[in-house]
């Protein structure tokens, strides 16, 4: 299974923020739309992840407060990016080697979306479950005397 199908499966929303954002105005943003990540966009160009990760980190070093800082300083300015033609067991390996929870897929400079830990375990539950009742139903109708043959 390939990033590019659980893209298909979760869909295109996308939420966006630039880096002059102020923070307070980005967490209201996630915590408006239930999110855990916004991509940091300047000049068309991804520059950088705000994910709650980050803001706990913002809430630390201003002694519970968010501050009246931007979104740039304090996103992380070098995420880490996978492909739709990344193999689903690569991204996990690279999610949990990097504890990244979440990911931008980048077709060259086009940002295609995100994906989650979620959408990976996700999918990845779904593709054996799929794979279970196949088998389930190949016992079912194994032909008799089969087993004979060999």
């Amino acid at each position: 299974m390939k990033v590019s199908e659980i893209l298909e499966v979760k869909g295109n929303i996308l939420f966006t923020v630039k880096p002059e954002t102020p923070i307070k105005d980005a967490v209201d943003t996630m915590d408006g739309h239930d999110i855990g990540s916004l991509v940091v966009m300047e000049f068309g160009e991804l520059v950088g992840m705000l994910t709650f990760r980050e803001v706990i980190r913002a809430l630390r070093q201003n002694g519970g407060a968010l501050g009246d800082g931007t979104v740039r300083r304090h996103m992380d300015d070098h995420p880490i990016t996978v492909t739709p033609d990344t193999e689903v067991n690569e991204v996990r390996r690279i999610m949990l080697e990097k504890h990244a929870r979440y990911v931008p897929v980048m077709n060259a400079r086009t940002l295609m979306g995100v994906i989650s830990f979620y959408d990976v375990a996700k999918a990845v539950l779904e593709a054996q479950s799929f794979e279970n009742r196949m088998l389930k139903a190949y016992i079912r109708d194994w032909p008799a005397g089969a087993d004979e043959e060999n």
